[in-house]
């Protein structure tokens, strides 16, 4: 990832510097002392920019706001570090929070820093070391499942994250804002879009039990040992969080399953890749998040055609950014297609008859 504006980030930084030297001062100021900074561009963040922030011993990453939002509210990083510290204490893996900013004057952008995780995400392959042990490979899914539970049964309200949650179903608010969501973009029509809109509102369920949700939860937006058998370390990306239904999560997760029932696998398209052998299937997943969580599960296939049909309106924002020249992410040009392939997914499993 390159730096913002072109700068190099790279190296030791001091107080003199004219591009980290507000920092290191922040710093300073915050947490006592004079201790000369490094600063690193990382790769990933989502649509967030992330580097990698060495203070004397510490190792921590800074995560910053980027510097063309495709909505108002999609990339509040004060906001995120607001829920990470809520929750550091309770039993869910993340990356602790150390510190939050929100003025622009310091590093550019609003960020946080919070501690460096040596994990891996899994995107195009798995880690290297998997290679050695795929009978395991099923425990990946495993975990992803299991942490899910463990955020979903945080005690929001006693957290103090109250203020999140809107009155009213949620459900019904969702279909709205994300049509509204589309409407804004002033790109592509999708009519697509407009008619699994309507499947849904003719078939939306009650709402579950309101729950602190990820809202982006996918195996690449967790980091995992690089040693098999697999562990997961934390769930990072928070930005989409939120006090919603928690069965939103789970469905957003299978979409990205490496076997042949995920619209957009990860793990295999380039080796080390997943046994899908060894990996559990929808179903069994599926099952065991309703053991672990209680939680009543019936109604999942329609929340499988609505999460396809979400992340389809996500990509697309950032795809119209593309289109009106205000993205340099090449990764973008591609989220267009992948749009059209996720609605195609739901449209699919409409006709099948949205499965259970």
């Amino acid at each position: 990832m390159a730096g913002v504006a072109g700068r190099r980030r790279t190296g030791r930084a001091g107080p003199g510097d004219p591009v980290t030297g507000p920092l290191q001062r922040y710093l300073d100021d915050v947490l006592g002392g004079t201790v000369p900074i490094t600063v690193t561009p990382l790769a990933g963040g989502g649509s967030c920019e992330v580097f990698g922030l060495r203070r004397g011993p510490a190792d921590w990453v800074l995560r910053r706001a980027p510097r063309h939002a495709s909505s108002a509210t999609a990339h509040d990083v004060l906001r995120e570090f607001r829920i990470l510290d809520a929750i550091k204490d309770r039993d869910v893996r993340i990356a602790r929070p150390v510190l939050a900013c929100a003025d622009d004057a310091v590093f550019e952008a609003p960020f946080y820093v919070m501690e460096r995780i040596g994990g891996t995400p899994v995107r195009a392959s798995v880690p290297v070391g998997w290679a050695a042990d795929p009978a395991s490979h099923g425990r990946a899914l495993e975990e992803l499942i299991d942490a899910l539970v463990a955020i979903h049964a945080v005690d929001w309200e006693a957290c103090g994250l109250a203020e999140l949650a809107h009155p009213g179903p949620y459900l019904a608010r969702q279909l709205g804002r994300w049509l509204t969501q589309l409407d804004s973009y002033g790109g592509r029509d999708l009519p697509p879009a407009r008619h699994i809109a309507a499947w849904l509102e003719d078939r939306r369920p009650a709402d579950q039990p309101s729950a602190l949700c990820h809202g982006d939860y996918k195996l690449d937006n967790v980091l995992f040992a690089p040693d098999p058998p697999p562990r997961l370390l934390a769930v990072v990306d928070w930005e989409m969080a939120a006090i919603g239904d928690p069965l939103i999560d789970l469905a957003w997760a299978l979409i990205f399953h490496p076997g042949p029932e995920g619209t957009l696998p990860l793990g295999r398209a380039r080796p080390p890749r997943f046994d899908v052998e060894q990996l559990p299937d929808r179903a069994a997943l599926v099952a065991r998040y309703a053991r672990a969580s209680g939680r009543d599960t019936s109604a999942l296939g329609w929340y499988d055609v609505f999460a396809r049909w979400k992340l389809a309106i996500v990509l697309e924002g950032s795809y119209a950014k593309f289109l009106r020249g205000r993205s340099d992410n090449p990764v973008h040009e591609a989220f267009g297609a992948q749009a059209d392939r996720l609605l195609a997914g739901a449209a699919s499993l409409i006709e099948q008859g949205a499965r259970r």
